[in-house]
């Protein structure tokens, strides 16, 4: 068994903790796995061939996994002198990246509540419901990017 595979061993029950509760907020089972094992390794970066043997999973798993992490930019890859493999790592800010490309969602929300209020009118009680719909995604649209300009200063004052 490689090092690093120990390592997370000994760290699998917390890792899998985590991997259940990213499954719980809408990843896919593997691709919270995948995230998991970057957030536990303490490795700066790991390859997808290293990620598929902690995990005791396929590397088209990881593949589809990778894909998905780095497209909402809670993974990047990284160049590695030497190797020609690919590595992969967690961001600096990443969870505020993510957050950031999560605005979108809020307004898509947003939108589709005014949708549903122009169909059933605002004042039936589906209007009601979506309004209140629409106007916590509203209020999210607002307050988000103004919080993570804090949390990145906060972060930037600590450094």
């Amino acid at each position: 068994m490689s090092d690093e595979r120990t390592a997370m061993a000994a760290l699998s029950d917390p890792a899998e903790r985590l991997a259940l509760a990213l499954t719980q907020g809408g990843l896919q089972r593997m691709t919270a796995r995948v995230l998991a094992a970057l957030l536990f390794t303490e490795q700066e970066t790991m390859t997808a061939g290293e990620i598929a043997e902690t995990l005791g999973i396929s590397s088209g798993s990881v593949s589809t996994s990778v894909k998905a992490l780095t497209g909402v930019g809670l993974i990047e890859r990284v160049p590695a002198p030497g190797s020609r493999r690919e590595h992969f790592r967690l961001p600096e800010g990443a969870w505020a990246t993510l957050m950031s490309g999560q605005n979108m969602m809020v307004k898509t929300m947003s939108d589709a509540a005014e949708q549903g209020i122009a169909t059933t009118g605002e004042e039936s009680i589906a209007g009601r419901r979506l309004t209140e719909m629409r106007d916590f995604y509203d209020y999210l649209w607002r307050e988000l990017p103004a919080l993570i300009d804090r949390w990145r200063s906060t972060k930037t004052e600590q450094s």
